[in-house]
């Protein structure tokens, strides 16, 4: 029997949530990190779909495990500062906002995009 990977079935949930079951796919992601409490890319799923479901602090849960594993994410930074922003806490949405950036300039830094060279 072929083993689906763990990228594999978080696809396959995140998929379901934009075909439009959203308790299907909580309920798979909901699984998935059960049994893979340490996969940041899980919660980090997880947390995004809680949130398009409208529950808010159940995503703020989910995304504070996933920073909590890759806090360095510049995804799950970005994910963060939604959530606050729906919350309602500027200060913490403009924070995770921040590191966001930044992150995202480290990663441009260490892999600079191609010049045209004549």
């Amino acid at each position: 029997m072929n083993e689906t990977s763990l990228q594999d079935r978080i696809d396959d949930a995140t998929f379901d949530f934009s075909i439009g079951d959203g308790p299907g796919a909580l309920s798979k992601l909901e699984a998935i990190t059960t049994e893979n409490p340490q996969s940041s890319n899980a919660w980090l799923a997880f947390g995004e779909v809680l949130f398009g479901e409208g529950q808010s602090r159940a995503a703020l849960v989910a995304l504070e495990k996933a920073h909590a594993l890759s806090p360095d994410d510049v995804h799950i930074n970005t994910s963060l500062s939604r959530i606050w922003i729906g919350l309602g806490d500027k200060e913490k949405a403009e924070h995770f906002g921040a590191q966001a950036r930044m992150l995202g300039w480290k990663e441009t830094l260490k892999n600079p995009p191609e010049t045209d060279v004549h």
